[in-house]
């Protein structure tokens, strides 16, 4: 073993080697000759899926209130930035040291009240709004001109329809109070339920699609997070569900082995027990 090899595996192998130790663990997983196959094989791409899997795994560590796995989850997360930029790196593209120094640079320029001579006596409200402004500003001096340029492509739909609205909102294309919201989802929903009725499979998708844009824009105007909103519906049928299940089972029976009649009074009675 030569002494820079020496030297690599001395840092691989050094459990207080922090940050470097994981650049160059990367580093030598990525190794074309003495790497791992699988890790080498790995492209931008390949890799992109796992990053969002991680960065939910994170909010559900959040969410359940687990420390140790959020800490857990938050090195799952640091290591898909560490694969990227050894990626960058061999491409030539960026390092891991350009991307802390962007990110670095970004925080201080958004922050003009904490890093330079603004004044930091504002509301959190004003400050969100100056962040906007900031962030606007960058994209016009990138050519990103277009009011919905740079909103990501691969969010998840209801947060993406969020984002866009706001952008859209901010040059004045919005409904001024939730009334108006509302009386759009009622036309949306009398739209599907004509499509569902009288038009083609693609138009009903369309429709639908529809339906939820508005409902994400309701969302927003009540100041609701869509996203956060559909996720707490999931854990309370998942909870109600799960309680219909127990009754069956004290009855001896299984989902399969019920009706839907019984199953409902269930659920009343599920619910019924909740509000106790």
């Amino acid at each position: 073993m030569s002494k820079d090899q020496s030297a690599s595996q001395s840092l691989c192998l050094d459990p207080n080697g922090g940050v470097p130790r994981l650049l160059e663990i990367m580093a030598r997983l990525r190794d074309p000759e003495t790497g791992c196959p699988w890790d080498i094989e790995q492209n931008y791409a390949s890799i992109a899926p796992y990053t969002i899997e991680e960065a939910y795994e994170v909010a559900d560590a959040i969410e359940k209130g687990d420390m140790p796995e959020l800490e857990n989850e938050l090195g799952d997360l640091l290591l898909q930035v560490v694969y990227y930029t050894q990626m960058g790196r061999e491409d030539g593209h960026f390092s891991f040291d350009s991307v802390v120094k962007a990110i670095a640079d970004k925080m201080v320029h958004r922050h003009p009240h904490v890093f330079g001579d603004e004044n930091r006596d504002k509301s959190a409200e004003q400050q969100t709004r100056d962040w906007e402004k900031i962030k606007a500003a960058e994209r016009a001096a990138k050519s990103d001109a277009r009011t919905l340029d740079g909103v990501a492509l691969n969010l998840p739909a209801l947060m993406r329809a969020v984002k866009l609205q706001k952008r859209a909102a901010r040059v004045g294309f919005d409904w001024p109070d939730t009334g108006q919201v509302v009386e759009k989802i009622a036309e949306e929903a009398a739209e599907l339920v004509e499509a569902r009725d009288q038009l083609s499979a693609q138009e009903q998708f369309e429709e639908y699609g529809d339906l939820l844009f508005v409902m994400a824009n309701l969302g927003r105007h009540l100041g609701i997070d869509p996203e956060e909103a559909l996720r707490a519906a999931n854990a309370k049928f998942t909870r109600r569900f799960e309680g219909v299940e127990d009754k069956l089972t004290v009855l001896g029976k299984t989902p399969a082995t019920s009706d839907l009649a019984e199953m409902d009074a269930l659920w009343d009675a599920v619910k019924a027990d909740e509000r106790r």
